[in-house]
Protein backbone atom coordinates (compact mmCIF):
# COMPACT_ATOMS: atom_id res chain seq x y z
CA UNK A 1 0.00 0.00 0.00
CA UNK A 2 1.57 3.33 -1.02
CA UNK A 3 2.32 5.82 1.67
CA UNK A 4 0.57 9.22 1.72
CA UNK A 5 2.80 12.27 2.11
CA UNK A 6 2.07 15.01 4.59
CA UNK A 7 1.11 17.54 1.96
CA UNK A 8 -1.45 15.38 0.15
CA UNK A 9 -4.41 16.07 2.37
CA UNK A 10 -7.74 16.92 0.73
CA UNK A 11 -7.41 20.48 1.92
CA UNK A 12 -3.99 20.80 0.33
CA UNK A 13 -5.30 19.36 -2.92
CA UNK A 14 -7.96 22.06 -3.03
CA UNK A 15 -5.34 24.71 -2.42
CA UNK A 16 -3.20 23.22 -5.20
CA UNK A 17 -6.11 23.39 -7.58
CA UNK A 18 -6.51 27.04 -6.60
CA UNK A 19 -2.92 27.70 -7.41
CA UNK A 20 -3.33 26.07 -10.79
CA UNK A 21 -6.28 28.22 -11.65
CA UNK A 22 -4.86 31.56 -10.50
CA UNK A 23 -2.15 32.91 -12.84
CA UNK A 24 0.35 34.13 -11.81
CA UNK A 25 0.44 32.37 -8.43
CA UNK A 26 0.45 34.26 -5.16
CA UNK A 27 4.10 34.71 -4.17
CA UNK A 28 3.66 36.40 -0.85
CA UNK A 29 0.88 36.18 1.73
CA UNK A 30 1.30 39.85 2.53
CA UNK A 31 0.89 40.98 -1.07
CA UNK A 32 -1.88 39.22 -2.95
CA UNK A 33 -1.57 38.62 -6.66
CA UNK A 34 -3.51 40.99 -8.87
CA UNK A 35 -6.36 39.46 -10.84
CA UNK A 36 -5.70 39.09 -14.54
CA UNK A 37 -8.49 41.54 -15.40
CA UNK A 38 -6.70 44.44 -13.63
CA UNK A 39 -3.93 46.25 -15.41
CA UNK A 40 -1.83 47.33 -12.42
CA UNK A 41 -1.81 47.56 -8.70
CA UNK A 42 -3.83 50.72 -8.60
CA UNK A 43 -6.68 48.94 -10.31
CA UNK A 44 -7.36 46.78 -7.27
CA UNK A 45 -9.97 48.85 -5.45
CA UNK A 46 -11.65 46.09 -3.48
CA UNK A 47 -8.63 45.01 -1.37
CA UNK A 48 -7.45 47.74 0.97
CA UNK A 49 -4.24 47.78 2.97
CA UNK A 50 -4.70 46.23 6.37
CA UNK A 51 -7.84 44.38 5.32
CA UNK A 52 -6.76 40.92 6.45
CA UNK A 53 -10.21 39.52 6.15
CA UNK A 54 -10.26 40.31 2.45
CA UNK A 55 -6.91 38.55 1.94
CA UNK A 56 -7.94 35.47 3.86
CA UNK A 57 -11.21 35.29 1.99
CA UNK A 58 -9.43 35.52 -1.33
CA UNK A 59 -6.96 32.74 -0.48
CA UNK A 60 -9.01 30.27 1.51
CA UNK A 61 -12.37 30.72 -0.21
CA UNK A 62 -13.98 27.59 -1.63
CA UNK A 63 -14.87 28.45 -5.22
CA UNK A 64 -17.17 26.44 -7.42
CA UNK A 65 -15.94 27.84 -10.73
CA UNK A 66 -13.34 30.10 -12.24
CA UNK A 67 -15.79 33.00 -12.17
CA UNK A 68 -16.34 32.69 -8.43
CA UNK A 69 -12.61 32.36 -7.79
CA UNK A 70 -11.94 35.51 -9.78
CA UNK A 71 -14.56 37.50 -7.94
CA UNK A 72 -13.49 36.29 -4.50
CA UNK A 73 -10.60 38.73 -4.46
CA UNK A 74 -12.96 41.57 -5.24
CA UNK A 75 -15.58 41.17 -2.53
CA UNK A 76 -15.31 43.47 0.46
CA UNK A 77 -18.39 44.44 2.44
CA UNK A 78 -18.31 47.91 0.89
CA UNK A 79 -18.03 46.42 -2.57
CA UNK A 80 -21.07 44.24 -1.96
CA UNK A 81 -23.07 47.30 -0.99
CA UNK A 82 -22.03 49.37 -4.00
CA UNK A 83 -22.54 46.47 -6.39
CA UNK A 84 -26.00 45.75 -5.07
CA UNK A 85 -26.97 49.38 -5.60
CA UNK A 86 -25.45 49.39 -9.05
CA UNK A 87 -27.47 46.33 -9.98
CA UNK A 88 -30.66 48.00 -8.84
CA UNK A 89 -29.83 51.27 -10.60
CA UNK A 90 -28.78 49.66 -13.90
CA UNK A 91 -31.59 47.60 -15.37
CA UNK A 92 -29.33 46.28 -18.14
CA UNK A 93 -26.81 44.78 -15.69
CA UNK A 94 -26.17 41.10 -16.48
CA UNK A 95 -27.76 38.62 -14.15
CA UNK A 96 -25.85 36.01 -12.16
CA UNK A 97 -27.03 33.24 -14.47
CA UNK A 98 -25.03 34.62 -17.41
CA UNK A 99 -21.75 33.00 -18.43
CA UNK A 100 -18.54 34.36 -16.82
CA UNK A 101 -17.15 35.39 -20.20
CA UNK A 102 -20.08 37.79 -20.85
CA UNK A 103 -20.02 39.31 -17.39
CA UNK A 104 -18.40 42.77 -17.22
CA UNK A 105 -17.44 44.64 -14.11
CA UNK A 106 -18.54 48.25 -13.62
CA UNK A 107 -15.12 49.12 -12.18
CA UNK A 108 -12.61 48.15 -14.89
CA UNK A 109 -11.53 51.71 -15.62
CA UNK A 110 -8.72 53.32 -13.67
CA UNK A 111 -10.93 56.29 -12.81
CA UNK A 112 -13.62 54.08 -11.36
CA UNK A 113 -14.30 53.98 -7.64
CA UNK A 114 -16.69 52.10 -5.37
CA UNK A 115 -18.95 55.19 -5.27
CA UNK A 116 -18.82 56.15 -8.95
CA UNK A 117 -22.04 54.48 -10.06
CA UNK A 118 -23.85 55.67 -6.97
CA UNK A 119 -22.77 59.30 -7.43
CA UNK A 120 -23.61 59.25 -11.13
CA UNK A 121 -27.01 57.81 -10.46
CA UNK A 122 -27.69 60.53 -7.90
CA UNK A 123 -26.55 63.24 -10.32
CA UNK A 124 -28.71 61.79 -13.09
CA UNK A 125 -31.70 61.61 -10.80
CA UNK A 126 -31.27 65.24 -9.72
CA UNK A 127 -30.85 66.45 -13.31
CA UNK A 128 -33.87 64.45 -14.39
CA UNK A 129 -35.92 65.93 -11.58
CA UNK A 130 -34.87 69.44 -12.56
CA UNK A 131 -35.78 68.80 -16.20
CA UNK A 132 -39.13 67.41 -15.20
CA UNK A 133 -39.76 70.39 -12.92
CA UNK A 134 -38.91 72.82 -15.69
CA UNK A 135 -41.04 71.08 -18.29
CA UNK A 136 -44.05 70.72 -16.01
CA UNK A 137 -43.68 73.97 -14.14
CA UNK A 138 -46.90 75.97 -13.96
CA UNK A 139 -47.36 79.69 -13.83
CA UNK A 140 -46.33 81.74 -10.84
CA UNK A 141 -48.58 84.05 -8.89
CA UNK A 142 -48.05 87.66 -9.78
CA UNK A 143 -47.03 90.59 -7.61
CA UNK A 144 -49.69 93.33 -7.67
CA UNK A 145 -47.17 95.78 -6.17
CA UNK A 146 -45.04 95.48 -9.30
CA UNK A 147 -46.09 98.37 -11.52
CA UNK A 148 -44.83 96.74 -14.71
CA UNK A 149 -46.71 93.49 -14.07
CA UNK A 150 -49.84 95.48 -13.24
CA UNK A 151 -49.57 97.43 -16.48
CA UNK A 152 -49.11 94.26 -18.55
CA UNK A 153 -52.14 92.57 -16.96
CA UNK A 154 -54.40 95.57 -17.48
CA UNK A 155 -53.21 95.93 -21.05
CA UNK A 156 -53.99 92.27 -21.77
CA UNK A 157 -57.54 92.80 -20.51
CA UNK A 158 -58.12 96.09 -22.30
CA UNK A 159 -60.87 96.28 -24.91
CA UNK A 160 -58.57 97.87 -27.49
CA UNK A 161 -55.95 95.09 -27.17
CA UNK A 162 -56.28 92.71 -30.08
CA UNK A 163 -55.80 89.08 -28.99
CA UNK A 164 -53.41 86.74 -30.82
CA UNK A 165 -56.36 84.71 -32.11
CA UNK A 166 -60.12 85.20 -32.25
CA UNK A 167 -61.79 82.49 -30.20
CA UNK A 168 -65.40 81.32 -30.48
CA UNK A 169 -65.97 83.12 -33.78
CA UNK A 170 -64.32 80.67 -36.17
CA UNK A 171 -67.51 79.81 -38.08
CA UNK A 172 -68.53 83.43 -38.64
CA UNK A 173 -64.99 84.36 -39.65
CA UNK A 174 -64.78 81.54 -42.19
CA UNK A 175 -68.19 82.46 -43.66
CA UNK A 176 -67.17 86.06 -44.29
CA UNK A 177 -63.70 85.15 -45.54
CA UNK A 178 -65.00 82.60 -48.05
CA UNK A 179 -67.54 85.15 -49.30
CA UNK A 180 -64.78 87.70 -49.90
CA UNK A 181 -62.52 85.12 -51.57
CA UNK A 182 -65.29 84.16 -53.97
CA UNK A 183 -65.85 87.80 -54.91
CA UNK A 184 -62.13 88.35 -55.59
CA UNK A 185 -61.75 85.13 -57.61
CA UNK A 186 -64.81 85.77 -59.77
CA UNK A 187 -64.26 89.56 -59.87
CA UNK A 188 -67.87 89.97 -58.88
CA UNK A 189 -69.41 92.52 -56.51
CA UNK A 190 -71.46 91.50 -53.51
CA UNK A 191 -72.84 92.69 -50.20
CA UNK A 192 -73.00 91.22 -46.74
CA UNK A 193 -74.68 92.45 -43.57
CA UNK A 194 -73.28 91.53 -40.13
CA UNK A 195 -75.50 92.08 -37.11
CA UNK A 196 -75.32 91.23 -33.45
CA UNK A 197 -75.47 92.65 -29.94
CA UNK A 198 -72.67 94.93 -28.72
CA UNK A 199 -69.52 93.18 -27.61
CA UNK A 200 -69.95 90.01 -29.70
CA UNK A 201 -66.73 90.40 -31.73
CA UNK A 202 -68.10 91.81 -35.00
CA UNK A 203 -65.58 94.58 -35.62
CA UNK A 204 -62.66 92.52 -34.33
CA UNK A 205 -63.53 89.63 -36.61
CA UNK A 206 -63.82 91.89 -39.64
CA UNK A 207 -60.39 93.37 -39.02
CA UNK A 208 -58.97 89.87 -38.88
CA UNK A 209 -60.80 88.92 -42.10
CA UNK A 210 -59.30 91.95 -43.82
CA UNK A 211 -55.77 90.85 -42.98
CA UNK A 212 -56.41 87.23 -43.96
CA UNK A 213 -57.94 88.26 -47.28
CA UNK A 214 -54.97 90.44 -48.23
CA UNK A 215 -52.50 87.68 -47.36
CA UNK A 216 -54.52 85.12 -49.31
CA UNK A 217 -54.68 87.36 -52.39
CA UNK A 218 -50.89 87.83 -52.35
CA UNK A 219 -50.15 84.12 -51.92
CA UNK A 220 -52.71 83.04 -54.53
CA UNK A 221 -51.56 85.49 -57.21
CA UNK A 222 -54.67 87.70 -57.26
CA UNK A 223 -54.60 91.46 -57.19
CA UNK A 224 -54.87 92.75 -53.65
CA UNK A 225 -58.19 94.56 -53.15
CA UNK A 226 -58.26 98.14 -51.99
CA UNK A 227 -59.65 98.34 -48.46
CA UNK A 228 -61.77 101.11 -46.98
CA UNK A 229 -62.61 100.80 -43.26
CA UNK A 230 -64.94 103.51 -42.04
CA UNK A 231 -66.98 104.16 -38.94
CA UNK A 232 -70.23 105.76 -39.99
CA UNK A 233 -70.49 107.74 -36.76
CA UNK A 234 -67.58 109.93 -37.95
CA UNK A 235 -69.52 111.36 -40.89
CA UNK A 236 -71.07 114.79 -40.54
CA UNK A 237 -73.37 114.03 -43.45
CA UNK A 238 -74.46 110.50 -44.26
CA UNK A 239 -73.64 111.02 -47.94
CA UNK A 240 -69.95 111.54 -47.08
CA UNK A 241 -69.44 107.79 -47.35
CA UNK A 242 -69.72 108.08 -51.14
CA UNK A 243 -66.90 110.64 -51.12
CA UNK A 244 -64.67 108.17 -49.24
CA UNK A 245 -65.43 105.41 -51.73
CA UNK A 246 -64.81 107.71 -54.68
CA UNK A 247 -61.30 108.52 -53.42
CA UNK A 248 -60.33 104.88 -53.98
CA UNK A 249 -61.77 104.72 -57.50
CA UNK A 250 -60.70 108.11 -58.85
CA UNK A 251 -57.22 109.63 -59.04
CA UNK A 252 -56.73 112.68 -56.81
CA UNK A 253 -57.08 116.13 -58.37
CA UNK A 254 -59.80 115.18 -60.81
CA UNK A 255 -62.82 117.44 -60.43
CA UNK A 256 -66.37 116.92 -61.56
CA UNK A 257 -69.60 118.80 -61.21
CA UNK A 258 -71.54 115.60 -60.45
CA UNK A 259 -72.15 114.40 -56.93
CA UNK A 260 -69.91 111.63 -55.52
CA UNK A 261 -72.81 109.18 -55.73
CA UNK A 262 -73.43 110.01 -59.41
CA UNK A 263 -69.73 109.67 -60.22
CA UNK A 264 -69.63 106.23 -58.57
CA UNK A 265 -72.69 105.13 -60.51
CA UNK A 266 -71.13 106.28 -63.76
CA UNK A 267 -67.85 104.52 -62.91
CA UNK A 268 -69.49 101.20 -62.10
CA UNK A 269 -71.82 101.36 -65.09
CA UNK A 270 -69.04 101.19 -67.66
CA UNK A 271 -65.96 99.06 -68.03
CA UNK A 272 -62.88 100.49 -66.38
CA UNK A 273 -59.17 99.82 -66.65
CA UNK A 274 -58.97 99.11 -62.93
CA UNK A 275 -59.01 95.40 -62.22
CA UNK A 276 -58.68 95.25 -58.46
CA UNK A 277 -61.69 94.96 -56.18
CA UNK A 278 -62.66 97.40 -53.42
CA UNK A 279 -63.48 96.03 -49.95
CA UNK A 280 -65.66 98.42 -47.93
CA UNK A 281 -66.08 97.76 -44.20
CA UNK A 282 -68.81 100.09 -42.96
CA UNK A 283 -69.06 99.85 -39.17
CA UNK A 284 -72.07 101.26 -37.29
CA UNK A 285 -74.08 101.09 -40.50
CA UNK A 286 -77.33 102.04 -38.78
CA UNK A 287 -76.07 105.65 -38.50
CA UNK A 288 -76.66 105.99 -42.24
CA UNK A 289 -80.41 105.60 -41.79
CA UNK A 290 -82.24 108.72 -42.84
CA UNK A 291 -85.92 109.48 -43.06
CA UNK A 292 -86.15 108.37 -46.66
CA UNK A 293 -83.42 105.73 -46.15
CA UNK A 294 -82.01 106.77 -49.51
CA UNK A 295 -78.33 106.67 -48.48
CA UNK A 296 -78.55 103.10 -47.22
CA UNK A 297 -80.37 101.93 -50.34
CA UNK A 298 -78.00 103.72 -52.72
CA UNK A 299 -74.99 102.23 -50.91
CA UNK A 300 -76.16 98.65 -51.38
CA UNK A 301 -77.28 99.33 -54.94
CA UNK A 302 -73.68 100.12 -55.91
CA UNK A 303 -73.00 96.36 -55.77
CA UNK A 304 -75.70 95.64 -58.42
CA UNK A 305 -74.24 97.82 -61.20
CA UNK A 306 -72.88 95.85 -64.19
CA UNK A 307 -69.19 96.70 -63.74
CA UNK A 308 -69.19 97.23 -59.98
CA UNK A 309 -66.14 96.02 -58.11
CA UNK A 310 -67.42 96.72 -54.59
CA UNK A 311 -67.43 94.15 -51.81
CA UNK A 312 -69.64 95.85 -49.24
CA UNK A 313 -69.74 94.58 -45.65
CA UNK A 314 -72.05 96.49 -43.36
CA UNK A 315 -71.77 96.05 -39.58
CA UNK A 316 -74.43 97.13 -37.08
CA UNK A 317 -75.77 96.26 -33.64
CA UNK A 318 -79.40 96.40 -34.75
CA UNK A 319 -80.56 92.86 -35.34
CA UNK A 320 -83.92 94.05 -36.69
CA UNK A 321 -82.25 96.25 -39.30
CA UNK A 322 -82.30 93.38 -41.76
CA UNK A 323 -85.99 92.75 -41.11
CA UNK A 324 -86.84 96.42 -41.67
CA UNK A 325 -84.79 96.99 -44.83
CA UNK A 326 -84.22 93.58 -46.40
CA UNK A 327 -87.65 93.48 -48.14
CA UNK A 328 -86.96 96.80 -49.88
CA UNK A 329 -83.40 95.77 -50.74
CA UNK A 330 -84.70 92.47 -52.11
CA UNK A 331 -87.08 94.34 -54.39
CA UNK A 332 -84.10 96.38 -55.64
CA UNK A 333 -82.13 93.18 -56.31
CA UNK A 334 -79.44 94.08 -53.79
CA UNK A 335 -80.38 91.91 -50.85
CA UNK A 336 -77.23 91.23 -48.76
CA UNK A 337 -76.25 87.97 -47.11
CA UNK A 338 -76.92 88.19 -43.37
CA UNK A 339 -74.43 86.82 -40.80
CA UNK A 340 -75.61 87.02 -37.18
CA UNK A 341 -73.19 87.14 -34.25
CA UNK A 342 -74.95 85.64 -31.26
CA UNK A 343 -74.27 86.79 -27.71
CA UNK A 344 -71.47 84.93 -25.96
CA UNK A 345 -72.47 82.16 -23.57
CA UNK A 346 -70.78 81.42 -20.24
CA UNK A 347 -68.30 78.88 -21.61
CA UNK A 348 -67.27 81.16 -24.47
CA UNK A 349 -66.66 84.16 -22.19
CA UNK A 350 -64.62 82.00 -19.82
CA UNK A 351 -62.57 80.60 -22.71
CA UNK A 352 -61.81 84.05 -24.13
CA UNK A 353 -60.72 85.37 -20.73
CA UNK A 354 -58.49 82.36 -20.14
CA UNK A 355 -56.88 82.67 -23.58
CA UNK A 356 -56.08 86.33 -22.98
CA UNK A 357 -54.58 85.53 -19.58
CA UNK A 358 -52.72 82.44 -20.83
CA UNK A 359 -50.16 84.67 -22.54
CA UNK A 360 -49.09 86.04 -19.15
CA UNK A 361 -46.33 84.19 -17.23
CA UNK A 362 -48.18 84.35 -13.92
CA UNK A 363 -51.54 83.58 -12.36
CA UNK A 364 -53.73 86.65 -11.85
CA UNK A 365 -57.26 85.36 -11.19
CA UNK A 366 -58.72 82.49 -9.26
CA UNK A 367 -60.63 80.19 -11.59
CA UNK A 368 -63.79 80.63 -9.52
CA UNK A 369 -63.57 84.41 -9.96
CA UNK A 370 -63.38 84.13 -13.75
CA UNK A 371 -66.25 81.66 -13.78
CA UNK A 372 -68.41 84.02 -11.69
CA UNK A 373 -67.71 86.85 -14.13
CA UNK A 374 -68.55 84.67 -17.13
CA UNK A 375 -71.82 83.47 -15.60
CA UNK A 376 -73.03 86.95 -14.66
CA UNK A 377 -72.11 88.59 -17.96
CA UNK A 378 -73.61 85.76 -20.01
CA UNK A 379 -76.86 85.98 -18.04
CA UNK A 380 -77.02 89.77 -18.38
CA UNK A 381 -75.97 90.55 -21.96
CA UNK A 382 -73.20 88.30 -23.29
CA UNK A 383 -71.10 91.43 -23.92
CA UNK A 384 -67.40 90.48 -23.96
CA UNK A 385 -66.32 94.08 -23.56
CA UNK A 386 -68.31 94.25 -20.34
CA UNK A 387 -66.54 91.13 -19.07
CA UNK A 388 -63.12 92.66 -19.77
CA UNK A 389 -64.06 95.88 -17.96
CA UNK A 390 -65.33 93.90 -14.95
CA UNK A 391 -62.05 91.96 -14.75
CA UNK A 392 -60.05 95.18 -14.83
CA UNK A 393 -62.28 96.60 -12.13
CA UNK A 394 -61.69 93.48 -10.01
CA UNK A 395 -57.94 94.11 -10.25
CA UNK A 396 -58.55 97.63 -8.97
CA UNK A 397 -60.47 96.13 -6.04
CA UNK A 398 -57.39 94.05 -5.21
CA UNK A 399 -55.18 97.13 -5.46
CA UNK A 400 -57.40 99.03 -3.04
CA UNK A 401 -57.34 96.13 -0.58
CA UNK A 402 -53.53 95.94 -0.73
CA UNK A 403 -53.19 99.68 -0.16
CA UNK A 404 -55.48 99.53 2.84
CA UNK A 405 -53.70 96.51 4.30
CA UNK A 406 -50.26 98.00 3.67
CA UNK A 407 -51.19 101.29 5.33
CA UNK A 408 -52.40 99.46 8.41
CA UNK A 409 -49.28 97.31 8.48
CA UNK A 410 -47.02 100.34 8.14
CA UNK A 411 -48.82 102.14 10.94
CA UNK A 412 -48.33 99.22 13.31
CA UNK A 413 -44.67 98.71 12.31
CA UNK A 414 -43.39 102.30 12.32
CA UNK A 415 -40.74 101.61 14.94
CA UNK A 416 -39.22 98.63 13.07
CA UNK A 417 -36.38 98.76 10.58
CA UNK A 418 -37.21 99.23 6.92
CA UNK A 419 -35.86 95.81 5.94
CA UNK A 420 -37.91 94.06 8.58
CA UNK A 421 -40.90 96.10 7.60
CA UNK A 422 -40.65 95.00 3.95
CA UNK A 423 -40.31 91.37 4.93
CA UNK A 424 -43.26 91.57 7.27
CA UNK A 425 -45.40 93.30 4.66
CA UNK A 426 -44.54 90.67 2.07
CA UNK A 427 -45.36 87.85 4.47
CA UNK A 428 -48.58 89.63 5.41
CA UNK A 429 -49.59 89.79 1.73
CA UNK A 430 -48.90 86.10 1.20
CA UNK A 431 -50.73 85.19 4.38
CA UNK A 432 -53.90 87.01 3.36
CA UNK A 433 -53.78 85.90 -0.29
CA UNK A 434 -53.23 89.31 -1.88
CA UNK A 435 -51.40 87.82 -4.87
CA UNK A 436 -54.50 86.80 -6.87
CA UNK A 437 -57.87 88.32 -7.69
CA UNK A 438 -60.30 86.33 -5.57
CA UNK A 439 -63.99 85.67 -5.97
CA UNK A 440 -64.92 88.38 -3.45
CA UNK A 441 -63.10 91.00 -5.56
CA UNK A 442 -65.04 89.85 -8.61
CA UNK A 443 -68.33 89.98 -6.70
CA UNK A 444 -67.65 93.60 -5.71
CA UNK A 445 -66.79 94.50 -9.29
CA UNK A 446 -69.97 92.87 -10.59
CA UNK A 447 -72.03 94.67 -7.96
CA UNK A 448 -70.46 97.97 -8.96
CA UNK A 449 -71.12 97.35 -12.66
CA UNK A 450 -74.67 96.03 -12.56
CA UNK A 451 -76.00 97.95 -9.59
CA UNK A 452 -79.06 100.03 -10.46
CA UNK A 453 -80.55 103.01 -8.57
CA UNK A 454 -83.33 100.68 -7.40
CA UNK A 455 -80.79 98.51 -5.57
CA UNK A 456 -79.35 101.54 -3.79
CA UNK A 457 -82.85 102.64 -2.81
CA UNK A 458 -83.76 99.22 -1.38
CA UNK A 459 -80.52 99.01 0.59
CA UNK A 460 -81.11 102.44 2.13
CA UNK A 461 -84.56 101.50 3.46
CA UNK A 462 -85.18 100.88 7.18
CA UNK A 463 -85.33 97.24 8.25
CA UNK A 464 -89.12 97.13 8.68
CA UNK A 465 -89.71 98.55 5.19
CA UNK A 466 -87.28 95.99 3.77
CA UNK A 467 -89.32 93.28 5.48
CA UNK A 468 -92.50 94.64 3.86
CA UNK A 469 -90.81 94.60 0.46
CA UNK A 470 -89.52 91.07 1.05
CA UNK A 471 -93.04 89.92 2.06
CA UNK A 472 -94.54 91.31 -1.13
CA UNK A 473 -91.81 89.64 -3.23
CA UNK A 474 -92.65 86.22 -1.76
CA UNK A 475 -96.30 86.66 -2.71
CA UNK A 476 -95.55 87.69 -6.30
CA UNK A 477 -93.21 84.77 -7.02
CA UNK A 478 -96.17 82.74 -8.23
CA UNK A 479 -98.78 83.70 -10.80
CA UNK A 480 -100.28 86.45 -8.68
CA UNK A 481 -99.83 89.97 -9.99
CA UNK A 482 -101.54 91.78 -7.11
CA UNK A 483 -102.61 91.20 -3.50
CA UNK A 484 -104.75 93.04 -1.01
CA UNK A 485 -103.09 94.88 1.85
CA UNK A 486 -104.67 92.66 4.53
CA UNK A 487 -103.07 89.47 3.12
CA UNK A 488 -99.73 91.23 2.76
CA UNK A 489 -99.91 92.25 6.44
CA UNK A 490 -100.43 88.61 7.50
CA UNK A 491 -97.33 87.61 5.52
CA UNK A 492 -95.39 90.44 7.12
CA UNK A 493 -96.40 89.35 10.63
CA UNK A 494 -95.40 85.75 9.83
CA UNK A 495 -91.89 86.80 8.81
CA UNK A 496 -91.48 88.93 11.93
CA UNK A 497 -92.57 86.12 14.25
CA UNK A 498 -90.33 83.65 12.45
CA UNK A 499 -87.41 85.99 13.03
CA UNK A 500 -88.52 86.75 16.61
CA UNK A 501 -89.09 90.44 15.84
CA UNK A 502 -92.01 92.43 17.25
CA UNK A 503 -94.24 93.26 14.24
CA UNK A 504 -95.69 96.74 13.72
CA UNK A 505 -99.41 97.38 13.97
CA UNK A 506 -101.60 97.52 10.88
CA UNK A 507 -101.82 101.33 10.85
CA UNK A 508 -98.03 101.64 11.02
CA UNK A 509 -97.75 98.91 8.37
CA UNK A 510 -100.14 100.86 6.13
CA UNK A 511 -97.99 103.99 6.52
CA UNK A 512 -94.87 102.04 5.53
CA UNK A 513 -96.64 100.84 2.38
CA UNK A 514 -97.49 104.45 1.48
CA UNK A 515 -93.80 105.38 1.79
CA UNK A 516 -92.84 102.49 -0.51
CA UNK A 517 -95.53 103.62 -2.93
CA UNK A 518 -94.11 107.15 -2.98
CA UNK A 519 -90.65 105.77 -3.79
CA UNK A 520 -92.05 103.77 -6.70
CA UNK A 521 -91.24 100.33 -5.26
CA UNK A 522 -94.87 99.20 -4.93
CA UNK A 523 -98.19 100.50 -6.21
CA UNK A 524 -100.97 100.96 -3.67
CA UNK A 525 -104.52 101.00 -5.00
CA UNK A 526 -107.52 103.04 -3.81
CA UNK A 527 -110.20 101.71 -1.42
CA UNK A 528 -112.24 102.95 1.51
CA UNK A 529 -111.07 100.01 3.57
CA UNK A 530 -107.28 99.99 3.91
CA UNK A 531 -107.20 96.20 4.19
CA UNK A 532 -108.83 95.87 0.76
CA UNK A 533 -106.35 98.10 -1.06
CA UNK A 534 -104.59 96.25 -3.85
CA UNK A 535 -100.79 96.10 -3.79
CA UNK A 536 -98.64 95.58 -6.91
CA UNK A 537 -94.88 95.16 -6.99
CA UNK A 538 -93.20 97.74 -9.28
CA UNK A 539 -89.59 96.55 -9.15
CA UNK A 540 -87.89 93.42 -10.40
CA UNK A 541 -87.59 90.55 -7.94
CA UNK A 542 -83.94 90.12 -8.96
CA UNK A 543 -83.17 93.66 -7.75
CA UNK A 544 -84.73 92.91 -4.37
CA UNK A 545 -82.81 89.65 -4.07
CA UNK A 546 -79.54 91.30 -5.08
CA UNK A 547 -80.04 94.19 -2.66
CA UNK A 548 -80.89 92.00 0.34
CA UNK A 549 -78.59 89.03 -0.27
CA UNK A 550 -75.81 90.50 1.87
CA UNK A 551 -78.06 90.81 4.95
CA UNK A 552 -78.10 87.64 7.05
CA UNK A 553 -81.62 88.36 8.30
CA UNK A 554 -83.07 87.92 4.78
CA UNK A 555 -81.13 84.81 3.76
CA UNK A 556 -84.05 82.48 4.52
CA UNK A 557 -86.69 84.95 3.37
CA UNK A 558 -85.38 85.46 -0.15
CA UNK A 559 -84.75 81.78 -0.86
Amino acid sequence: MPSITSNSTPHNRILRSHAAVLKPPITSPSKPTLPSRCSNENDVVSIHSGDKKAESDSVYAKPDSDHIVATALDCTPQTHKVRSRAVLEAPTFPSATHSPSKWKSQRRCISASPHTSLIESKVDSVCGADTQAKSGAGKFKWNPNDGEQLRVVKEALHVSTEPSRIACREDEQNTVLEFCKACVEQEKAGSLYICGCPGTGKSLTMERVKGLLLNWATESGFMRPDVLSVNCTSFVNTSDIFTKILELNQPPGKKSSATPLRQLQNTYSQKSSRNNMVLILADELDYLITKDRAVLHDLFMLTTLPFSRCILIGIANAIDLADRFLPRLASLNCKPIVVTFRAYCKDQILRILQERLSELPYIVFQHQALELCARKVAAASGDMRKALCICRSAIEMLEAEIRESTSKSNTSLEEKASSEQKTTTSDHMKKHGFDTVRIDHMALSLSKTYRSPVVDTIQSLPLYQQIVLCSSMKHFRGTKKEIILGELYKSYVGICKLSQIQPAGFLEFSDMCRVLNDQGLIKLGQSRDDKLKKVTLKVDEADITFALQGIRFFQNCIQ
